[in-house]
């Protein structure tokens, strides 16, 4: 059976390239996508596809790129599948400039990032990191985040493209391309057009450790917490001003602390966590992300916020609060239940690629989490991506290969099986 290879070390390179393009997304804009320079990404896919000979490949006005490669099999009822990946980087650290390094066969030593020292992965802390040994890891530099989250995701599906354009022999069916913004913030798949999209069936390509399939996320509400304070000069504010900033870190610093926040939980256990905070003596604003796998455990963390706020604004008579909590996305296990050929096919994809499949969950959402519910069922494969969000960020080539193998094992599969 014909197999990816990655010729002339074409998937880093790949990578290395797209991780250099500044893609952060921006919570408080209004806009879709919500930093043009998203589409300068996108921009660069849409030509490369073209060069593939996908010759529907384009980026619309919202940043969203699609392409199609057509079927070459003789089956008539090969169901369609998309492939997604989402451009954007995390608002939690900088991704402009990014300076990708590759570390070539690891040898399980300490990795000190050149630009700031102090940015040191170390084993001990990165357990995955004890599987890498031979392997090849990719960093940044120490001032950035690296962008692996989800630019391995998208070099992934770019090179199992070029592989099946360039490998006809290969049997498959319909094969849907779909590139998001704007993921890290919620809104990946808004303005997504699945009537263009025409697909059956769907995978991110947005996970961590090698093997894994994730078929279970997190239902995810966001909330918006305004404080309207009492303001007045400070040297006349006795019994009259009621400090909004106050009033909040009062409310933050009521939630609680050894559970129900990231930094205490773990597995299936959820949070309240305030995400940004801001504002004056007047009026001050914090932004939160509730989490839960449960839909009604989510909903009395919302009602806990709410009465932690009540609890609180007792105190200030003269001040008042508006919580606006808004629905991000929901536990997707709740309509993959409903499909399990597609979670079969993808853990059988896995072991094709001689690697064992780990189904589990996700402490955290994709952009299959939103399309599952509107259509599109759609679990998380592994992209070799670890330590989103951070400027210890990294990849490993090897496991990025695995990832391209296990695309292109799906597409094959499918339509085996129609």
């Amino acid at each position: 059976m014909l197999k990816y290879q990655n010729k002339n070390k074409s998937l880093q390179s790949r990578f290395m390239k797209y991780v250099q393009i500044d893609t952060q997304s921006d919570p408080l804009s209004e806009t879709t996508p919500s930093t043009a320079k998203q589409k300068d990404l996108g921009k660069v896919l849409t030509a490369e596809l073209l060069q593939m000979g996908i010759t529907d490949a384009q980026l619309d006005e919202y940043g969203y790129v699609y392409a199609t490669i057509p079927s070459n099999s003789e089956k008539k009822d090969v169901p369609v599948i998309c492939f997604c990946s989402h451009m954007d980087t995390s608002p939690d650290c900088s991704g402009k400039n990014v300076k990708p390094i590759i570390h070539p066969n690891y040898q399980g030593q300490d990795l000190v990032l050149p630009d700031d020292h102090s940015i040191i992965l170390k084993m001990n802390e990165h357990p995955d990191l004890k599987d890498q040994i031979g392997n090849d890891i990719i960093t940044a530099s120490g001032t950035t985040l690296l962008g692996a989250d989800n630019k391995a995701g998208v070099a992934e599906i770019m090179e199992a493209a070029l592989f099946l354009t360039e490998n006809p022999q290969i049997k498959h069916g319909t094969i849907k391309i779909l590139f998001t913004p704007d993921e890290e913030i919620g809104r990946g798949v808004d303005k997504a057009d699945l009537k263009k999209l025409g697909a059956d069936f769907g995978y991110t390509i947005d996970g961590e450790t090698l093997g894994s399939i994730e078929d279970e996320t997190f239902s995810a509400d966001g909330a918006v917490l305004t404080i309207n304070g009492v303001s007045t000069h400070p040297g006349f504010a006795k019994g009259k001003m009621e400090s909004a900033i106050k009033i909040l870190s009062d409310v933050i610093a009521a939630l609680p602390a050894d559970c129900l926040s990231p930094e205490s939980t773990e597995l299936k256990e959820g949070f309240i966590h305030p995400v940004s905070i801001g504002g004056s003596v007047e009026q001050a604003e914090a932004r939160f992300i509730i989490r839960a796998f449960d839909d009604e455990e989510l909903k009395s963390y919302g009602e806990l916020l709410d009465a932690t706020v009540q609890n609180i604004i007792e105190d200030f008579p003269n001040s008042t609060y508006q919580l606006r909590i808004t629905e991000q996305y929901r536990n997707m296990k709740q309509v993959l239940d409903q499909y399990p050929q597609v979670i079969a096919n993808g853990i059988e994809a896995i072991k094709r690629a001689g690697i064992v499949p780990k189904q589990q969950s996700i402490r955290g959402g994709t952009d299959g989490s939103r399309l599952s519910f509107m259509g599109l069922p759609c679990p998380n494969i592994f992209a070799g991506e670890h330590a989103f969000h951070g400027k210890q960020e990294w990849a490993s080539v090897q496991d990025m290969e695995k990832a391209v193998e296990t695309i292109i094992n799906i597409a094959m599969i499918w339509e085996e099986q129609a």
